[in-house]
């Protein structure tokens, strides 16, 4: 991104602004694409959380079907939006929203619901007889891993083992009204977790042997329930797995038909970690320079965009125009002010330019997205707090 002409022709003295550089989202799209192995790539919507980002992507190619999302009202408000083939990625007891879901999903559509226990089965069932309607359920299997003690992996669903799969598979199919759509396995140990930081060499090193280790045992566990549920002639219609940071090796596997991503089609900070694929760095946002408080340090409006998962350094946001710009250590990126350090010569109401983190959560602080293509201010997208929503 040509920096010095962007923030000549596109207005961002005033206020923070988050901003899309159209032709490194394209790249992105299409190396994702690539990289898919003739599987379906759903869209994880909690990474990206624009309506027309999500349809952009989508009509790219016929590789992108499907959206997973992280909430129950999601679901209904991307309905609304016009999509449809929604798996909501989590377990839900919003009992209003699937109330709604059921009925949608009689009518036609198809909301899929995460569940990983009895007790998920049992309140869609209560609700199903309350309000007639249909639900369909995705199982969701665990795929962390646990050596001698040592867990690798998130704290996910409770099922371990393809036993308790089919187990609850069938008690799935003793209800009426509901129905087993399909099943997913996410390993976040190799999807989420970075494996190449210059910073912290002896850690990367440690994940990449245990992501080396951890590749195949999820491959056959994956394999083993696909086939455990075929002996037991239950049928589903998608098997998805992994997500941005294991696509190369998640698409590879016969059993899984899908994978989703999200984070890639941004390429957060967090993504620069990783050593086995990069994508070019997609969103940034600008602050605007209000004090000069001492030589080469210059405060910006906001900025303390911190990102989930594990505190650490890593979460914060990085200024990366000027190029020499750092963040100031004892202060970091603030709440209402974000002091940076420059040799550059800044003047109170230039920009400083920054990358997030992660990807979508940055979309929550921002109304609109500055659409740049070629250095040039060209549309602006509305994010989902652009139309008024907020799920999380």
């Amino acid at each position: 991104m040509d920096w010095k002409a962007i923030i000549k022709n596109v207005p961002l003295d005033a206020k923070p602004q988050l901003l899309l550089d159209q032709n490194a989202l394209e790249s992105n799209i299409a190396n994702i694409a690539k990289q898919a192995n003739d599987k379906k790539i759903r869209l994880a919507t909690k990474s990206i959380r624009s309506i027309p980002v999500l349809h952009k992507i989508l009509s790219s190619s016929s590789t992108f079907k499907g959206l997973m999302c992280f909430t129950a009202s999601e679901a209904l408000f991307l309905v609304k939006q016009g999509f449809d083939d929604i798996l909501i990625g989590y377990p839900t007891f919003d009992k209003k929203s699937l109330q709604e879901i059921a009925t949608l999903n009689l009518q036609g559509k198809t909301i899929t619901c995460m569940v990983d226990s009895k007790e998920h089965i049992e309140l869609l069932a209560t609700i199903q007889k309350e309000n007639d309607g249909q639900f369909y359920t995705c199982i969701e299997m665990d795929m962390s891993n646990d050596w001698a003690g040592f867990h690798f992996g998130v704290r996910r669903s409770p099922l371990k083992s393809s036993k308790e799969v089919v187990q609850l598979a069938k008690f799935i199919d003793a209800q009426d009204g509901i129905f087993l759509k399909g099943l997913m396995g996410y390993e976040a140990q190799i999807a989420g977790v970075t494996d190449s930081n210059s910073e912290e060499k002896m850690k990367s090193n440690v994940v990449k042997q245990l992501k080396k280790k951890s590749i195949p045992t999820i491959a056959k566990r994956r394999e083993q329930v696909y086939k455990l549920l075929q002996k037991n002639n239950i049928q589903i219609e998608f098997f998805n797995g992994g997500g941005t940071g294991s696509l190369q090796t998640t698409s590879q596997e016969k059993a899984v038909t899908e994978v989703t991503v999200g984070s890639g089609f941004y390429a957060p900070l967090l993504f620069d970690h990783y050593r086995d694929f990069q994508y070019e760095p997609a969103l940034f946002f600008s602050l605007p320079v209000v004090r000069r408080p001492k030589k080469h340090i210059y405060t910006c409006l906001g900025g303390g965009y911190i990102a989930s998962g594990s505190i650490g350094e890593d979460r914060q946001p990085q200024p990366v125009y000027p190029s020499d710009s750092t963040l100031i250590s004892l202060e970091g990126a603030g709440e209402v002010q974000t002091p940076i350090q420059t040799k550059a010569n800044l003047s109170i109401g230039n920009a400083v330019i920054f990358r997030a983190a992660k990807a979508g959560e940055i979309c929550e602080r921002f109304s609109e997205i500055l659409v740049i293509d070629n250095g040039k201010w060209v549309q602006t997208y509305p994010t989902y707090r652009g139309g008024g929503e907020c799920f999380l």
